[in-house]
C-alpha cells in the first residue's frame, strides 16, 4: 500500500510529529500531576465550597429530616463537584452527598470528627482512592467535611478542559497540519531526485545514455546523482570504446587476411607462375601471417592485463643492465636504417618487478623511436633518480607528435599519421597501450611529450626498491 519512498517518508515524518506531540502532552500532564499547584487548586475549590456551605443556616438543615439534608448536599455536590459529608460527634456518617462512594475506615472518621479545629488533610477510602479534604466543626458537635479526589488524570481532564485541553488540542492540530506540509516538502525534496535517478537508470537499461539526472536534494542524494552520471559517462565511453575496438580489430584482421588470400589465390590459379613471383607471394603471405600472429599475441596480452591474469614476477632488477641489453639488441636494426642509439643511462638503483615485461616496454619504446627517426638521426636513452623514483627517458629526433594526437597515442589501435613514420613499419597501435598497462602494473607511469620538428620524449617512472622491501613475494598492484 505504501510502496513509494515519498509516501513512506511522509507517513514517517507525520508519525514522528504525532509521537513528539504525544510525548509533550504526556509530559505536561505528568507535570500537572506532580506540580503542587494542582493540589493547591484542589484545596482552593474545597475552601470555596466550605465557605458556601457555612453561610447557610446549618442549624436549620441539621434540625430537619435526614433525607432532606442529604438531598440538599447532593444538589450542592452536582453544582460544585465536591463531596460533602456531615459527621456526628461519634464519627458516624449523618449525611453524604455521594452515598455510593467508598468511605475511609472508622478510626479515620473518628479522628476527623474529634478535631476541635478546622483542618486540611487527606484520607484514603476503602478502595485506596486518596481524597483531599477540609473539615470544620459546626452546630451541635457535628463536623462538616468537604472533599475532592486527589488530582489525577481524570480530575485534571475534567477541570482543565477549557483552560488546557482545548488550547492544547487546537495547537496540536495546527502543529500536525504544519508538520504535514513540511513533511510533504521534505519527502518531495528527498524523493524527487531519487525518482529522477530511477528514471535515468531505466533509460540507460533501455540503451538511452543521453538521460542525466540533475544533482539535487540532500548531499547523499546529490552525490548519488553525480556518481550515477559519472558511471553512465564511463559506461557510454566503454560502449564506444568497445565498438571502436571491434571495428579496429576487424580492420586489422581484414587487411592481412586480404593480402594472404590474394597472394595464395595467385599461386593457386597460376598467376604467379615463375619462381620469383612465387617467392614474392610466399614472402607476403609469411609477413602478413607474422603480423597476424603478433596482433593475436598483443590482443591476448591486453586481455590478460585487463583481467589481471598476467603473472608478474617480483624480483630485483638491474635496470642499467636491462637497458644495455635492449640497446644492444636494437642497435643493428637501427644502424641498418641509418639511426644510431645513444645510451646515456647512468648506474641506477635496483628495482623490484618483472624484468621480461619491463624489457618488453623499453624495447617497444626504443623500437618506435627508431622507426620514427629520420636517417642520420639519433635515439637517446637517459636516466635519472628523483625522490624514490627512477625516470628513464627515450628521446627521438622525429617529426614530432601534434598535441591533438599526443593525448591519444596510448589508446588501443590508435596509429599516428603515416607522415611521421614515413609510411613504413606500420604497427597495429597496441604497443604503447600494452606498455602503459605494464608500467602501471609496476606502480609506475608512462608519459609522453613532443615538439613538432624536434622530436618526442617518452618517460617511464618506476618506484625504487627499498632496502627493507617486503613486496618481493607479493603480486604487483594494478594502477
Amino acid at each position: 500500500m505504501f510502496r513509494s519512498l515519498r509516501t513512506r517518508l511522509l507517513i514517517t515524518y507525520l508519525l514522528v510529529s504525532a509521537l513528539v506531540l504525544a510525548i509533550v502532552g504526556i509530559a505536561l500532564l505528568f507535570f500537572l500531576l506532580t506540580n503542587p499547584e494542582a493540589q493547591r487548586l484542589a484545596y482552593s475549590r474545597i475552601e470555596i465550597a466550605m465557605n458556601a456551605l457555612t453561610v447557610r443556616d446549618m442549624r436549620s438543615l441539621l434540625s430537619g429530616p435526614a433525607a432532606a439534608l442529604e438531598t440538599t448536599l447532593q444538589r450542592f455536590d452536582q453544582a460544585s463537584g465536591v463531596r460533602v459529608l456531615i459527621l456526628t460527634p461519634r464519627g458516624s456518617i449523618l449525611a453524604d452527598s455521594r452515598p455510593e462512594a467508598e468511605l475511609p475506615d472508622e478510626d479515620r472518621l473518628m479522628e476527623i470528627a474529634s478535631s476541635p479545629e478546622a483542618t486540611q488533610d487527606a484520607f484514603r477510602d476503602q478502595e485506596n482512592l486518596r481524597w483531599l479534604y477540609s473539615s470544620k466543626p459546626i452546630a451541635n458537635g457535628h463536623t462538616l467535611v468537604v472533599a475532592v479526589p486527589s488530582p489525577v488524570l481524570r480530575t485534571l481532564l475534567t477541570y482543565s478542559d477549557e483552560l488546557l485541553l482545548k488550547p492544547l488540542t487546537q495547537a496540536g492540530i495546527v502543529a500536525l497540519v504544519i508538520s504535514f506540509v513540511f513533511a510533504w516538502l521534505i519527502s518531495r525534496w528527498v524523493a524527487s531526485p531519487l525518482q529522477s535517478v530511477s528514471r535515468a537508470a531505466k533509460a540507460v537499461a533501455a540503451g538511452d545514455y543521453s538521460t542525466r539526472p540533475e544533482p539535487a536534494g540532500p548531499n547523499e542524494v546529490e552525490s548519488l546523482a553525480i556518481s550515477f552520471n559519472e558511471m553512465v559517462q564511463r559506461v557510454q565511453s566503454s560502449q564506444v570504446a568497445q565498438r571502436d575496438f571491434v571495428a579496429n580489430v576487424s580492420h586489422e584482421l581484414k587487411t592481412p587476411l586480404t593480402s594472404i588470400q590474394g597472394f595464395a589465390q595467385a599461386i593457386l590459379d597460376g598467376t604467379a607462375d615463375d619462381p620469383e613471383a612465387q617467392r614474392h607471394a610466399a614472402g607476403v603471405i609469411f609477413n602478413e601471417s607474422d603480423r597476424l600472429r603478433r596482433l593475436v599475441e598483443d590482443l591476448l596480452d591486453l586481455a590478460k592485463l585487463d583481467t589481471g591474469q598476467v603473472a608478474f614476477e617480483r624480483k630485483p632488477i638491474d635496470l642499467t643492465a636491462l637497458l644495455d641489453s635492449v640497446v644492444e639488441k636494437l642497435s643493428l636494426p637501427a644502424s641498418e636504417k641509418g639511426v644510431r642509439i645513444e645510451n646515456h643511462i647512468p648506474s641506477l638503483p635496483t628495482l623490484i618487478g618483472d624484468g621480461d615485461r619491463l624489457a618488453q616496454v623499453f624495447t617497444n619504446l626504443v623500437d618506435n623511436a627508431v622507426k620514427h627517426s629520420p636517417e642520420g638521426g639519433a635515439v637517446a636513452l637517459r636516466g635519472e633518480q628523483r625522490a624514490g623514483i627512477i625516470l628513464v627517458h627515450v628521446d627521438d629526433q622525429g617529426a614530432g607528435i601534434p598535441d591533438a594526437e599526443l593525448s591519444r597515442i596510448f589508446e588501443r589501435f590508435y596509429q599516428l599519421d603515416k607522415a611521421r613514420s614515413g609510411g613504413k613499419g606500420r604497427g597495429v597501435g597496441l604497443g604503447l597501450a600494452i606498455s602503459r598497462e605494464i608500467v602501471q602494473a609496476h606502480d609506475g607511469r608512462l608519459k609522453a611529450r613532443s615538439e613538432i620538428g624536434k622530436g618526442s620524449r617518452f618517460t617511464v617512472e618506476l618506484p625504487i626498491a627499498r632496502p627493507d622491501d617486503e613486496t618481493l613475494m607479493q603480486p604487483l598492484s594494478r594502477g
